[in-house]
């Protein structure tokens, strides 16, 4: 019996128009109505992911950037886990000498000191994902996020390490070169306490070791007396594996990466084509 459905946002719950489709969102508001306990895993900080659930009308918990947040219903912080300003110094360190672009979550927002990188690193993201949509109508959506203040300019992250009202729930680093990458991850897999992944073939994401989306999820349907092998989770990528591995229910994308795939007992349709929707009409039996 199904009573929790976790999903992923990116490459999963989200299009290509980085939008939630009518059959995903009818499908999560269905298990909803049948008192299934629905909660979004992502990477994303809370105000990127609850803008855009808001938008399709979806009101839930949230695990936020890979598990270093947990929100309520009402967008209450009920647990966090993060680094301190000494330990997000060393990692600042090991990546500005190896050369890599990257950015800082905090508990009060997400910060970068190159907002031209910022711009030009997220468009070619959406740009290799979306190859149909304009250059251009991408950097608006892109400079939008600016706009919003979902990423602030800052000319020197030291000042954030020294100050101590600071938690450090993510580092991203972005890079189109897979030596680079691989350097920085070989590095950062050295330092004590942390857990490295990725969201993507052109990224890593460093989070506290205790944040991960799979431990998020446990504390969360412990706290509602589920069982995790009654709790569904979706994803696409490496940074879902810990939830993917933990539950009863594990469904990869059809886009997802092989590793994931090679994990999931299920497998979905593509991001594209409605699968988060087709995947919890098929574990609910219902048309949707």
């Amino acid at each position: 019996m199904i009573r929790c459905i976790a999903s992923d946002m990116d490459g999963t719950l989200l299009n290509s128009l980085q939008e939630i489709s009518e059959l995903n969102r009818k499908a999560l508001l269905y298990a909803k109505e049948q008192g299934i306990e629905v909660v979004i895993a992502t990477g994303r900080s809370y105000d990127e992911a609850h803008t855009l659930l808001k938008d399709a009308g979806i009101k839930c918990p949230l695990i936020a950037v890979n598990g270093a947040e947990i929100r309520n219903e009402s967008g209450e912080i009920v647990g966090s886990t993060g680094l301190n300003g000494e330990q997000a110094a060393a990692i600042a360190k090991i990546l500005n000498e190896i050369g890599v672009y990257f950015e800082i979550y905090t508990n009060k927002g997400k910060f970068t000191e190159d907002y031209d990188k910022s711009i030009s690193v997220i468009v070619d993201i959406y740009k290799t994902a979306n190859p149909e949509r304009p250059t251009e109508e991408i950097r608006k959506m892109v400079e939008d996020r600016f706009t919003k203040g979902f990423i602030q300019t800052i000319n020197d992250y030291e000042v954030l390490f020294n100050n101590p009202g600071y938690i450090f729930y993510k580092f991203i680093v972005f890079s189109s070169d897979e030596e680079l990458l691989k350097k920085a991850s070989i590095a950062l897999h050295e330092v004590e306490g942390l857990k490295v992944t990725s969201s993507g073939h052109n990224n890593l994401e460093v989070n506290h070791i205790n944040a991960q989306k799979g431990i998020a999820l446990e504390a969360f349907v412990k706290e509602r007396g589920i069982d995790l092998k009654d709790t569904m989770a979706i994803g696409d990528n490496l940074n879902d594996l810990s939830m993917l591995k933990r539950v009863g229910y594990s469904f990869a994308m059809g886009n997802a990466e092989e590793e994931v795939k090679q994990l999931c007992k299920y497998q979905a349709d593509l991001n594209i084509n409605d699968g988060v929707g087709k995947a919890v009409a098929q574990l609910l039996n219902v048309t949707l």
